[in-house]
């Protein structure tokens, strides 16, 4: 079954919803109404489903449904839990909502600057109206896409949003449906374009309902959350139809722009076609009817350039996948530590490597995992990588949840951001990080089961025994672990932080105006790595740009190319700075290093310094 009739709620007019559930080896499905307290049999409609169009029912009816007698168990596929994951589902109309959005269309991947946000910690109110508030500033820095992470219904009112247990429901606590409409359109006329992070691999513990219905889990696979989700077995179409149906839902209803599919190495899929694959197809068909392009990102931790490659090549057809290596590269060449998943990093190489072909390992043996890891990228173009110096993860990762910024120095933590943002790819900042916001962001719950609680504390624990900070990490319970992740937006024009803010406002802004620092093929970009000073150099038909980093705490020269010049021809040729860590709008003690320089000529960089120059391409093309 391809696609069956519409999951869930929908309304068909003022007073009458059609009700859709699968319940496969159910004999009798009650639909039970709370308003007024009214049951309904649905009828079987063939192939497991259940459903019928009942009057009586408006937008804003609380309802769940009786199985074999059993329950009452909320909707699987619940468009709203107005009073959390433990209570009846409610029928709402997303329909409803007047867009003004309609000259909106979606950047090219390639093009962007991607905010990662918690939409619960990056305002003091935690709601989606709160949020628009920040979207001005997004818009004054650079920024083009805003990534949000996941909103699906979760017990309590703090979470990451990766214990989502009804993925059509948005959370209620954030403004529920019509925020979230409200916030993309906000996004829309500002000309931002919106991510939104699901989760396919896994369903949150508390408030699950979905065995109770079918077999949407599978016990011939685990993941680190347990049962993995039932893709490739008996009645995987149906579940297969029922998060595909759940993609569908934000393109059309909430007018999302792309999806960041989580952890697609735990999606565990052994047919011809993979879901991945299908879901790919899916959406692109979607973009051409509803003629707003969709795109896909995915998190996999496989180094696995399948991913992004397209189906007609063999591939699953991801859009774009974020690069665990580059930001481990940079992370551990910056901070020296070497504890986890760091253990397999730390030359500066590395780095360069990361920017020259994608993944750092590509087939070579890791360490921290005690077997080869990854296959070659090479061929991958740079805009299918996302960078970052950080996210959610690798700062919720450590036990204190710290970011880097406190882990730095000013002059380090310019240097990553310039890393990130002049790298060929897809650069994302993490909320906060375009002005060095202090704030942790350590994982934190709500869960109403104390005995998941206890067991949630007790996995934190065993996850960092003998990590560095060992014995300090946060109470994931405590709303004061919550409360100290929420951003201090008034830092952005203080102290270090304004020098913060400068420059990202610059990097983006050379991204912007300098062609070269757009999209860009393999063949267009080299990076090279020679005594701690990573040389970058991209092309564009009208320019070629450089820019040397100094990854090391002492000063170090680096060189500006005589190539692609001829040296023959090289005579007259001049690099022009167009910008210097040093500058004191920065931070710095005043910009040393010369407006011009010769092809060749030595440039002198302080410790973790940087620049940028850039070089006509008539000249160079002499």
């Amino acid at each position: 079954m391809t696609d069956p009739i519409w999951l869930g709620a929908v309304p068909v007019d003022e007073s009458r919803t059609r009700f859709t559930v699968w319940a496969p080896d159910r004999r009798s499905v009650v639909l039970a109404l709370s308003g007024p307290d009214r049951q309904v049999a649905l009828p079987d409609l063939g192939g497991g489903y259940h459903g019928a169009v009942v009057d009586g029912c408006a937008p804003g009816t609380r309802y769940q449904y009786l199985l074999d007698g059993e329950g009452p168990y909320a909707d699987p596929a619940s468009r709203s839990q107005p009073a959390g994951v433990h209570s009846p589902s409610e029928v709402i109309d997303p329909g409803a909502y007047h867009w003004g959005d309609a000259a909106h269309r979606p950047r090219p991947l390639s093009e962007h600057v991607i905010s990662e946000v918690h939409v619960g910690t990056l305002t003091a109110e935690g709601t989606f109206d709160s949020a628009i508030a920040v979207l001005d500033d997004l818009v004054e820095v650079g920024v083009s896409a805003v990534e949000l992470m996941p909103l699906a219904q979760f017990p309590g009112r703090r979470n990451w949003g990766y214990d989502g247990v009804f993925p059509f429901a948005v959370q209620n606590s954030y403004g529920g449906a019509a925020g979230l409409q409200r916030f993309v359109d906000a996004c829309h006329q500002r000309g931002l374009d919106v991510i939104l992070d699901v989760v396919y691999n896994h369903l949150g513990p508390e408030g699950n309902v979905f065995d109770a219905f079918g077999p949407y889990f599978t016990d011939r696979y685990r993941t680190p959350w347990g049962p993995a989700i039932n893709f490739d077995g008996a009645h995987s179409n149906d579940v297969r139809a029922y998060f595909m149906q759940n993609a569908r839902q934000w393109f059309s209803d909430y007018h999302i722009d792309g999806l960041r599919l989580d952890a697609v190495h735990e999606i565990i899929d052994r047919t011809a076609r993979p879901f991945l694959a299908e879901l790919a197809e899916a959406i692109g068909d979607l973009g051409d009817r509803l003629r707003r392009p969709g795109f896909l990102i995915a998190e996999s931790a496989d180094n696995n350039p399948a991913i992004v490659t397209p189906i007609t090549s063999g591939g699953v057809g991801m859009d774009a996948q974020w690069n665990d290596d580059f930001h481990h590269a940079l992370h551990a060449a910056i901070t020296g530590e070497r504890f986890g998943y760091y253990a397999d990093f730390g030359p500066v190489d590395d780095i360069a490597k990361s920017m020259d072909e994608g993944f750092v390992y590509q087939g070579e043996y890791s360490r921290f995992r005690e077997r080869n890891q990854g296959a070659p990228s090479f061929d991958i173009p740079p805009e299918r990588f996302v960078v970052f110096a950080q996210n959610h993860d690798h700062i919720g990762n450590r036990p204190k949840g710290d970011r880097l910024v406190t882990l730095v120095s000013l002059p380090q933590a310019q240097l990553a951001a310039a890393l990130v943002l002049l790298a060929p790819g897809i650069p994302l900042l993490f909320m906060g990080e375009e002005y060095g916001d202090p704030a942790p962001f350590p994982y934190f719950i709500d869960h109403g089961d104390p005995e998941l609680v206890a067991s949630v504390r007790a996995g934190r624990a065993l996850e960092f025994a003998g990590s560095p900070s060992e014995g300090d990490v946060p109470d994931v319970a405590d709303e004061s672990t919550f409360r100290a992740a929420k951003l201090d937006r008034s830092l952005r024009h203080q102290g270090d932080h304004r020098f913060q803010w400068a420059l990202h406002r610059a990097l983006i802004g050379l991204r912007r105006s300098n062609p070269a620092w757009q999209r860009s093929t393999r063949s267009s970009t080299r990076a090279s790595c020679s005594k701690g000073v990573i040389t970058l150099v991209r092309s564009h038909l009208s320019e070629v740009v450089v820019a040397l980093f100094n990854v090391s705490a002492d000063a170090a020269d680096g060189i500006l190319p005589t190539m692609p010049i001829p040296p023959t021809e090289a005579a007259g040729a001049c690099w022009s700075k167009l910008l210097d860590a040093g500058a004191p709008e920065f931070g710095g003690s005043g910009a040393t290093l010369p407006d011009k320089g010769a092809p060749g000529d030595s440039a002198s960089l302080g410790p973790w310094g940087f620049c940028v120059y850039h070089l006509p391409r008539a000249m160079a093309d002499r």
